[in-house]
């Protein structure tokens, strides 16, 4: 993992990504972080930049509901992939689909590192974006690479 890595966001909802990218924008600003921010709408294009980049991003934040591939399949593909899997990118999932706990239960089968349920209000989304960055900021994850 690299602390100061690009944060990967997958939504395929334009609006989702656009408020992500937002709140993500201020708290990176709020805590002097330096990581860059990049949003992809389909699984497909991020797997490619993962794939492509010889960086370990930071982070990796999903929507589950996805069409082509979904959030569990983009998981699954990452975690099969020794290169992806090796680079200890921590796979978190923002999504709408609450407490589902069949989606809870294959999110953690999956070794997701976190589950979320997407915010309604603005403040609790800052709030949620920033505890996730900030505990992943200061956990401590080997790179095998």
């Amino acid at each position: 993992m690299n602390l100061n890595g690009k944060i990967i966001v997958i939504d395929d909802d334009r609006e989702d990504l656009e408020v992500i990218q937002e709140v993500f924008d201020i708290v990176i600003r709020k805590n002097d972080y330096t990581n860059e921010v990049l949003t992809f709408n389909n699984g497909e294009d991020a797997l490619k930049f993962l794939t492509d980049t010889p960086d370990s991003p930071f982070l990796i934040v999903s929507d589950i509901n996805m069409p082509r591939l979904n959030g569990f399949e983009i998981r699954r593909i990452i975690f099969d992939n020794p290169v992806l899997r090796d680079k200890c990118v921590p796979y978190v999932f923002l999504t709408t689909s609450g407490d589902n706990t069949e989606f809870m239960k294959k999110s953690y089968e999956l070794s997701v590192q976190g589950y979320f349920t997407k915010p309604n209000d603005y403040a609790d989304y800052e709030q949620l974006l920033t505890d996730i960055v900030r505990y992943w900021k200061v956990a401590k994850i080997a790179n095998r690479i």
